[in-house]
């Protein structure tokens, strides 16, 4: 008989000891074809253009900052990283377009925010095109036309302006208000600059430092958040499969390992009557490529609907604008059936490995009593594992940059994870130190179990550390990280309160406020490196960065303060010259005045407020207002329409968690979570034959469930034990490079949560099987099948 029809017999008559194995190869398909498809969706996701659908071209300045780089031999290569800000075009460059030949007609545009709207100049209706269904265009400086979603009707008021007309269009995506040309140039704050230019009928090339854009590459342009967002997507879902194959690979050999040990007698058997080791391995590997299809078929397919779900959460969150729509291919559930078929066949070699190459004899024994010893492959694997995650503990310790930092640090966890798996039957010995004699004859018996087969707790020891040591990594990175942030703010933050809808000069003549410190949020590069950055009129009584070399004495025109962080990237120290990019492409060259501590508090690059308020997008930003005679409602008063917070709820505001990280990374948490429970059950529903002779000898069904929860603590206990240790120290290296502390912050209440979590879990999976199994009358259970 072919290894096929013999392994389509073994599933069909074993199909409980495949179970298991399916509805991990399942799970791991459709976690990794969901991540491939964030993926791929970063890296040919398109954005159909709204505002600029109806001009066949759009000129526009580079949104990108450009490098040339030597390859050497006579080879360069140029490099490209978008910018944070809109870049703007010199409005003479509509003059060049307007000579080129075909050109009818240029259109140029200003686009800028305004409170909830997005502010253009009328002129730039044609780019849409916008009509009027109701009034006029807008004419005077106080006159604006809103959009046929505004719910406003001719002779309304729109923040101090008068609507005098209605367009008969509404974007999808954005809420539109149209000024008079001279009054949206003034309120854009760019004297002698564009946002775009629309070209009719067409162009061929843009003039010399301008970027034509046609098509899709006009919705590019229109909705720069699209671009970044697909910069993060390509990231964040090249890492997550990464970890997701690897996390998969982890879980599914282990089950597999279990399905094999639950059959080591009939393996055995095989290898009495005079089967080959090639014989089993073919047969195991045949079962296995059996199981991988069956499986990988549905959870890929499964997979699509929760890469679509994500894509919906991460857009509801703001992490991916609406019109960057899911790019659905074969590609995704294709490579995850791949993925899947050839980690279960894999993970089958490898976990009969041993048994098809002993004596048949010694295959019988050890299916009978268990290995006497563990195998030297384990110690060797072992050791080497344990060397790896030593080395990348050491890696992460020296990274400062969070880019760098977060896929090690899950590889870190990853790697000391494995470690635990593979010498799970050693670290299993520890279990017989739990004093399990107390809890009476069901203590008893577990003890005797847990001494006398140490592989039991061993299956569960690997999924329960898995899910701690991946949770705790995940959650307690994010909290040090906001923490040391958070404590960094608080410390560097003078003022008492933080106002937002408010000028520096509205509130400085407020009788009782000492001081009023503009405050913008941006990024900057320095060459392709993004660094955050922020822009303030320095002053002292509102802020303090923690100054460890140089002064922010006179900080000014021409000065730049760096954090000890992004000064160590750039070797630079106060004195030195640093050439940097603003955030919309404009170029700076400045002066360190200062070296600070508190990067994480307040980014790593402060820049004078003067140099960097008209080269953002929104230059409303926040104030930060020293007034100790003042309250908050007297101070909300006396600043009419400006939004007052105090200090302290500020700060909170700003340290909110990154909820895009934590959803995307639960759905590892959630599989090792399926992973502890279908390990549990798999072990249980194996046991159905000893539960049925424990009976038999007189153990009652209680005592034999209270066994099994026994045996399922000690196991648990010594898992989330291990977890904990490869979570502290992961994020021990992870804090000492980011934040200099190599203490994490674990609030305890989300840490016993976390045990909690596993231990439920595990006691309703070892529960809920072992009841079905004792079901069935012990003399039928322990009876040749």
């Amino acid at each position: 008989m072919d290894v096929i029809g013999f392994a389509l017999k073994t599933l069909r008559h074993r199909k409980g000891a495949f179970a298991g194995a399916f509805v991990a190869l399942s799970c791991a398909a459709a976690l990794v074809c969901a991540c491939l498809m964030l993926l791929e969706t970063g890296l040919r996701g398109t954005v159909a253009p709204e505002r600029y659908a109806g001009a066949p071209a759009i000129v526009a300045a580079d949104q990108y900052v450009r490098e040339t780089v030597d390859k050497g031999d006579g080879e360069t290569k140029t490099k490209a990283k978008p910018l944070s800000e809109r870049a703007w075009l010199p409005a003479e460059v509509a003059t060049r377009l307007e000579r080129m030949p075909g050109v009818t007609k240029v259109v140029t545009e200003v686009t800028f925010p305004f409170g909830s709207y997005t502010g253009h100049g009328w002129e730039s209706a044609a780019l849409t095109p916008f009509t009027l269904a109701e009034g006029r265009p807008p004419r005077g400086r106080g006159e604006v036309v809103v959009d046929a979603r505004a719910g406003l009707d001719v002779g309304a008021d729109l923040r101090g302006y008068r609507v005098v007309g209605v367009t008969a269009q509404a974007l999808p995506s954005q809420d539109t208000v149209f000024f008079a040309t001279a009054e949206a140039r003034r309120l854009a704050g760019r004297p002698g600059m564009v946002s775009a230019a629309g070209v009719f009928p067409g162009l061929a090339r843009a003039p010399e430092g301008a970027v034509l854009h046609t098509g899709d590459e006009r919705g590019r342009l229109e909705f720069l958040d699209a671009e970044q967002a697909r910069v993060k997507l390509i990231s964040l879902g090249g890492a997550l499969a990464g970890t997701s194959l690897l996390v998969g690979i982890l879980v599914v050999v282990g089950t597999f390992a279990l399905s094999i040990g639950q059959r080591q007698r009939e393996l055995a058997l095989l290898r009495a009557v005079a089967a080959t080791p090639r014989q089993i391995r073919r047969l195991v590997g045949g079962e296995a490529l059996l199981v991988g299809a069956l499986a990988g078929v549905p959870g890929a397919a499964a997979g699509i609907g929760l890469g679509l779900a994500l894509h919906a959460v991460f857009t509801a969150l703001g992490a991916t604008p609406a019109n960057l729509g899911a790019v659905v291919s074969p590609f995704p559930p294709l490579a995850a059936l791949l993925a899947t078929v050839g980690a279960a066949w894999v993970a089958a070699r490898v976990s009969a490995r041993r048994l098809a190459r002993i004596r048949p004899v010694e295959a019988l024994g050890e299916a009978a009593l268990g290995a006497a010893r563990v195998p030297w492959w384990r110690l060797v694997a072992g050791a080497v594992l344990l060397a790896g995650g030593t080395v990348l503990t050491l890696v992460l310790s020296g990274l400062d940059t969070e880019a760098a930092a977060t896929p090690v640090t899950m590889l870190t966890a990853l790697v000391w994870t494995i470690a635990v798996a593979v010498l799970a039957p050693l670290l299993a010995r520890v279990a017989r130190l739990v004093p399990l004699r107390a809890a009476g004859a069901s203590g008893f018996l577990a003890g005797r179990n847990v001494r006398a087969v140490p592989a039991a707790p061993a299956s569960v020891l690997s999924p329960v550390s898995l899910m701690v040591a991946m949770t705790c990594t995940i959650l307690f990175s994010q909290t040090t990280m906001g923490h040391a942030a958070q404590e960094q703010a608080d410390a560097g933050t003078r003022a008492g309160y933080v106002l937002t809808g408010a000028r520096a000069e509205q509130v400085g003549r407020v009788p009782g406020v000492a001081a009023a410190t503009p405050v913008l949020r941006t990024s900057i590069r320095v060459g392709l490196d993004k660094y955050a950055a922020q822009a303030v009129a320095y002053d002292p009584r509102t802020l303090d960065l923690g100054v460890a070399g140089g002064s922010m004495d006179g900080f000014g025109a021409g000065s730049v303060a760096l954090s000890r962080t992004a000064a160590g990237h750039l070797g630079l120290g106060p004195g030195d010259r640093v050439r940097l990019t603003l955030g919309d492409g404009t170029p700076a060259a400045l002066t360190v005045a200062a070296v600070y501590t508190r990067g994480l508090g307040f980014g790593d690059v402060t820049l004078p407020y003067e140099l960097v308020a008209g080269h953002v997008d929104d230059s409303s930003g926040t104030l930060l207002v020293s007034a100790p005679t003042l309250t908050r409602d007297a101070l909300a008063r006396a600043v009419p329409g400006a939004v007052v917070l105090e200090r302290a709820r500020a700060m909170a505001v700003a340290a909110a968690n990154p909820q895009v990280t934590f959803v995307a990374l639960g759905l590892v948490i959630a599989f090792t979570a399926i992973a502890v429970v279908n390990t549990l059950a798999m072990a249980t529903s194996g046991r159905a034959r000893e539960l049925a002779v424990l009976r038999l000898a007189g153990a009652t069904r209680r005592q034999v469930r209270r066994m099994l929860a026994l045996e399922t603590l000690c196991a648990v206990l010594t898992g989330a034990v291990a977890g904990t240790a490869v979570a502290f120290v992961t994020l021990a290296a992870f804090g000492a490079g980011m934040t200099g502390s190599a203490t994490p912050y674990v609030p305890p209440v989300a840490y016993g949560l976390v045990v909690a979590a596993a231990a439920v879990l595990a006691l309703a999976a070892t529960a809920v099987p072992a009841r079905q199994a004792m079901r069935t009358r012990p003399a039928e259970a322990v009876s040749p099948a």
